[in-house]
């Protein structure tokens, strides 16, 4: 039997996207000017017992330090969004709690080898080691000299020093994509593959600070911090009560009608959330964030033409650094019968996906290739489906679809053969 349209493979795709962390490639919005960023500070750890050299007594001291862990090192590369190296050398940075800390450079062809943490020696510019401004609250103490590693506990437990740190590429005129190095240690493979750079203007105008946010009134943000402090202590009525007070006080406050909309989707609101949603986006229309939320209730929702128009407006905003919404305007116009637009959307976000973070994009390919009879083509994405997501639930479907795809591909290439031989 020929493949045809599956829905349902493309639904069951689009679902399983939902497990991923959301929007892991780009950051809460936040501002490199006006007020500070909160030091971290290292709790203290217990005194190891240690032998003293004058009669081999045990000294118990609390102050004694327990060993600094090994460094981390990362390799990769970094290229431009048409795969092309960059003509100067780019700064690595690492940026932890939204503080970014210079660590090398690119050598000519673009590719780098680093010890985060461990390079003096690189030239900063007045981003580097300064201030932050929390999207919640405003200005949050003083800039922290240790990378913003927040609560590390040197030498004990697992290696999550740069838990909330990320890396990025700087180069002037440039955007970058950002890779996690959450739970990143030491004797974990150093390459991180490649990280995309965009050169600024165009069109896109989306907005990485909300201007609501700043100008929120103190009342309105002390709510929210309340709001999403109760929501940490598992008390959601709680928390929706108070994010609620937020937007009440402002009710231009993005950041808050989001963060509202996300708690509602968590306790199964999801017409709520729609409307909280749909707020934060007339409050700042130009800020990406709640168009994606909107973007994963109009999948739930199995609503093509809803997904279809918002993930336009997302790559409209931001057209490079969301291969997520490049992937679900794929699925809305494969369920709307588009297929051209279905793959050319998808061939963006396969371009884009560096980190490989969305392997259901070589499935969709896989369908709409199958269903235009490139049986030969389809195979090669379903495999390379397979070989990025082996353990998936859906699997063993897809290693059928391969089977059947390439008895079909071998069929053709022997009528084709048949034919020319007449």
């Amino acid at each position: 039997m020929s493949p045809q349209y599956r829905t349902l493979g493309i639904v069951i795709a689009a679902a399983a996207i939902l497990l991923f962390p959301a929007f892991s490639q780009t950051a809460p919005p936040t501002t490199s000017t006006g007020g500070t960023t909160t030091k971290g500070t290292a709790p203290s750890a217990p005194g190891l017992p240690t032998v003293s050299s004058t009669g081999g007594n045990i000294n118990t001291n609390s102050n004694t330090q327990p060993p600094i862990p090994p460094p981390v090192r990362v390799s990769g590369r970094v290229m431009l969004d048409d795969g092309t190296a960059p003509t100067s050398s780019a700064v690595i940075e690492r940026v932890c709690n939204g503080t970014p800390h210079a660590e090398g450079y690119t050598d000519g062809s673009g590719y780098f080898s680093v010890q985060l943490g461990q390079t003096t020696e690189v030239i900063g510019d007045a981003s580097d080691g300064g201030y932050k401004t929390s999207p919640q609250l405003g200005t949050t103490g003083t800039g922290s000299g240790s990378g913003g590693l927040g609560t590390l506990s040197r030498g004990l437990g697992p290696d999550n020093r740069y838990a909330n740190c990320e890396l990025r590429a700087r180069l002037g005129g440039y955007l970058s994509q950002s890779i996690s190095l959450a739970s990143r240690g030491p004797m974990d493979n150093p390459d991180v593959g490649v990280i995309l750079i965009h050169r600024m203007g165009g069109s896109e105008s989306a907005a990485t600070v909300t201007a609501t946010t700043l100008k929120a009134p103190k009342a309105a943000r002390k709510a929210l911090q309340k709001g999403m402090d109760l929501a940490k202590k598992k008390k959601p009525e709680d928390a929706i009560a108070s994010l609620r007070e937020a937007v009440r006080l402002d009710p231009e406050f993005a950041f808050a009608w989001s963060e509202l909309g996300k708690l509602q989707v968590e306790n199964g609101r999801a017409g709520e959330a729609h409307e909280s949603f749909e707020a934060a986006v007339q409050a700042e229309p130009r800020w990406p964030e709640p168009y994606l939320h909107l973007a994963l209730l109009a999948v739930r929702a199995d609503n093509w033409k809803e997904l279809a128009d918002v993930t336009d407006r997302i790559l409209h905003l931001n057209s490079w650094e969301y291969p997520q919404a490049f992937f679900f305007n794929a699925v809305a116009n494969y369920n709307l019968k588009h297929p051209d637009a279905a793959e050319r959307s998808a061939r963006s976000a396969e371009k884009l996906d560096t980190q490989h973070q969305f392997p259901q994009i070589a499935q969709l390919l896989g369908n709409i290739l199958a269903a235009r009879h490139q049986y030969a083509e389809a195979a090669v994405e379903f495999r390379n489906y397979l070989m990025l997501a082996p353990s998936a639930v859906d699997a063993p479907a897809i290693r059928k679809q391969l089977d059947d795809v390439e008895k079909l591909a071998l069929a053709s290439s022997q009528v084709a053969l048949k034919e020319q031989r007449q």
